[in-house]
């Protein structure tokens, strides 16, 4: 019995060591591994900021620029308030490019399929100012791939638009849509509750019918805002435009055909521009890109709670006018 019991004693202070003994282990695994994690935390914000640093002192160095220069401002993508192409970041690239005493010429690079009336109308705007403060500095679009809707609109406010031959250009109309899920709420037994204070507050509710009343006020709204892109059109264009039914319809056109219309002048390049028209080929970038905090982030989900939020909010049905 004594001999028994000194067995299980033994066997009960072995097991415990070794249960010590992995619970030390284990805790000393988590260590080395939090130790890991901080290690590559710390690198990665070493490499933001060295990014940051490098990006910075390019900045410095373009602002700085003085010798003879051809400014480049690219407007590539979307035209919207928080889309790639803005009012705000355009006014800073476009301020900058001026301020530059080296500046001989503009080149606005466009590659666009349209967006926001508004933000393209304040561009317009920007860019006319502009050029009465600055008589002597030429502006020239050039487009690229696409120059439709919106981006013509951009366009149009230059001295000359050069194009590609296979280059898409026009497009120069306004669109509101939307869906309407009536039908499909009947089958699928579904009632819609909607009270509001004012006969039009519910106008193009999707899960409403269409008021006819209602759809006559808009399409004049649409009419409106079409009459005020064909104005700034025709007063970019002037005498250069020829006379065609089609050109205000919302048609588009590659480049040759957009030439012979007089949507634009010639062919070429924004190397093509800087070289051959405005003399002065070393050409320098003051487009104002997108931070790189906003890019990583957004490429590597750090900012993932913000962006479902932004998610859900433009899942939300909504009515939207756009020139295309």
């Amino acid at each position: 019995m004594a001999i028994r019991k000194k067995i299980e004693k033994k066997t009960n202070v072995h097991w415990e060591r070794e249960a010590l003994e992995k619970i030390a282990l284990s805790a000393l695994g988590e260590q080395r591994i939090a130790r890991r994690w901080g290690i590559f935390f710390k690198s990665i914000t070493f490499f933001y900021l060295f990014v940051l640093l490098f990006l910075a002192f390019g900045a410095m160095h373009t602002k700085g620029s003085s010798g003879s220069h051809t400014a480049l401002i690219e407007i590539n993508g979307v035209i919207g308030e928080k889309d790639e192409v803005n009012a705000k970041d355009f006014f800073e690239s476009i301020q900058r490019a001026y301020e530059s005493r080296g500046t001989k010429g503009i080149v606005l690079k466009i590659n666009s399929p349209g967006g926001s009336p508004v933000q393209a109308g304040m561009i317009n705007d920007e860019i006319k100012r502009q050029k009465k403060l600055h008589p002597h500095i030429p502006v020239y679009a050039v487009v690229e791939d696409i120059c439709a809707s919106g981006g013509y609109y951009i366009a149009v406010a230059a001295d000359e638009i050069f194009v590609d031959k296979a280059s898409i250009v026009g497009s120069i109309g306004v669109l509101m849509d939307g869906f309407g899920f009536t039908d499909t709420m009947k089958k699928v037994g579904v009632e819609r509750r909607l009270m509001t204070a004012g006969s039009n507050k519910a106008m193009l509710d999707p899960f409403s019918p269409i008021n006819p009343k209602q759809q006559v006020f808009v399409q004049d709204m649409l009419n409106e805002v079409h009459q005020q892109f064909i104005k700034v059109v025709k007063d970019g264009r002037g005498s250069r435009l020829k006379e065609s039914p089609e050109i205000f319809t919302g048609l588009f056109w590659n480049g040759e055909a957009a030439v012979k219309l007089g949507l634009a002048d010639g062919f070429g390049n924004y190397d093509y521009v800087a070289r051959e028209i405005i003399k002065s080929e070393e050409v320098v970038d003051f487009t104002t890109y997108e931070g790189f905090a906003d890019r990583f982030a957004r490429k590597f989900g750090a900012s993932f709670g913000s962006s479902m939020n932004e998610s859900l909010r433009t899942s939300i049905l909504k009515q939207k006018i756009i020139i295309k």
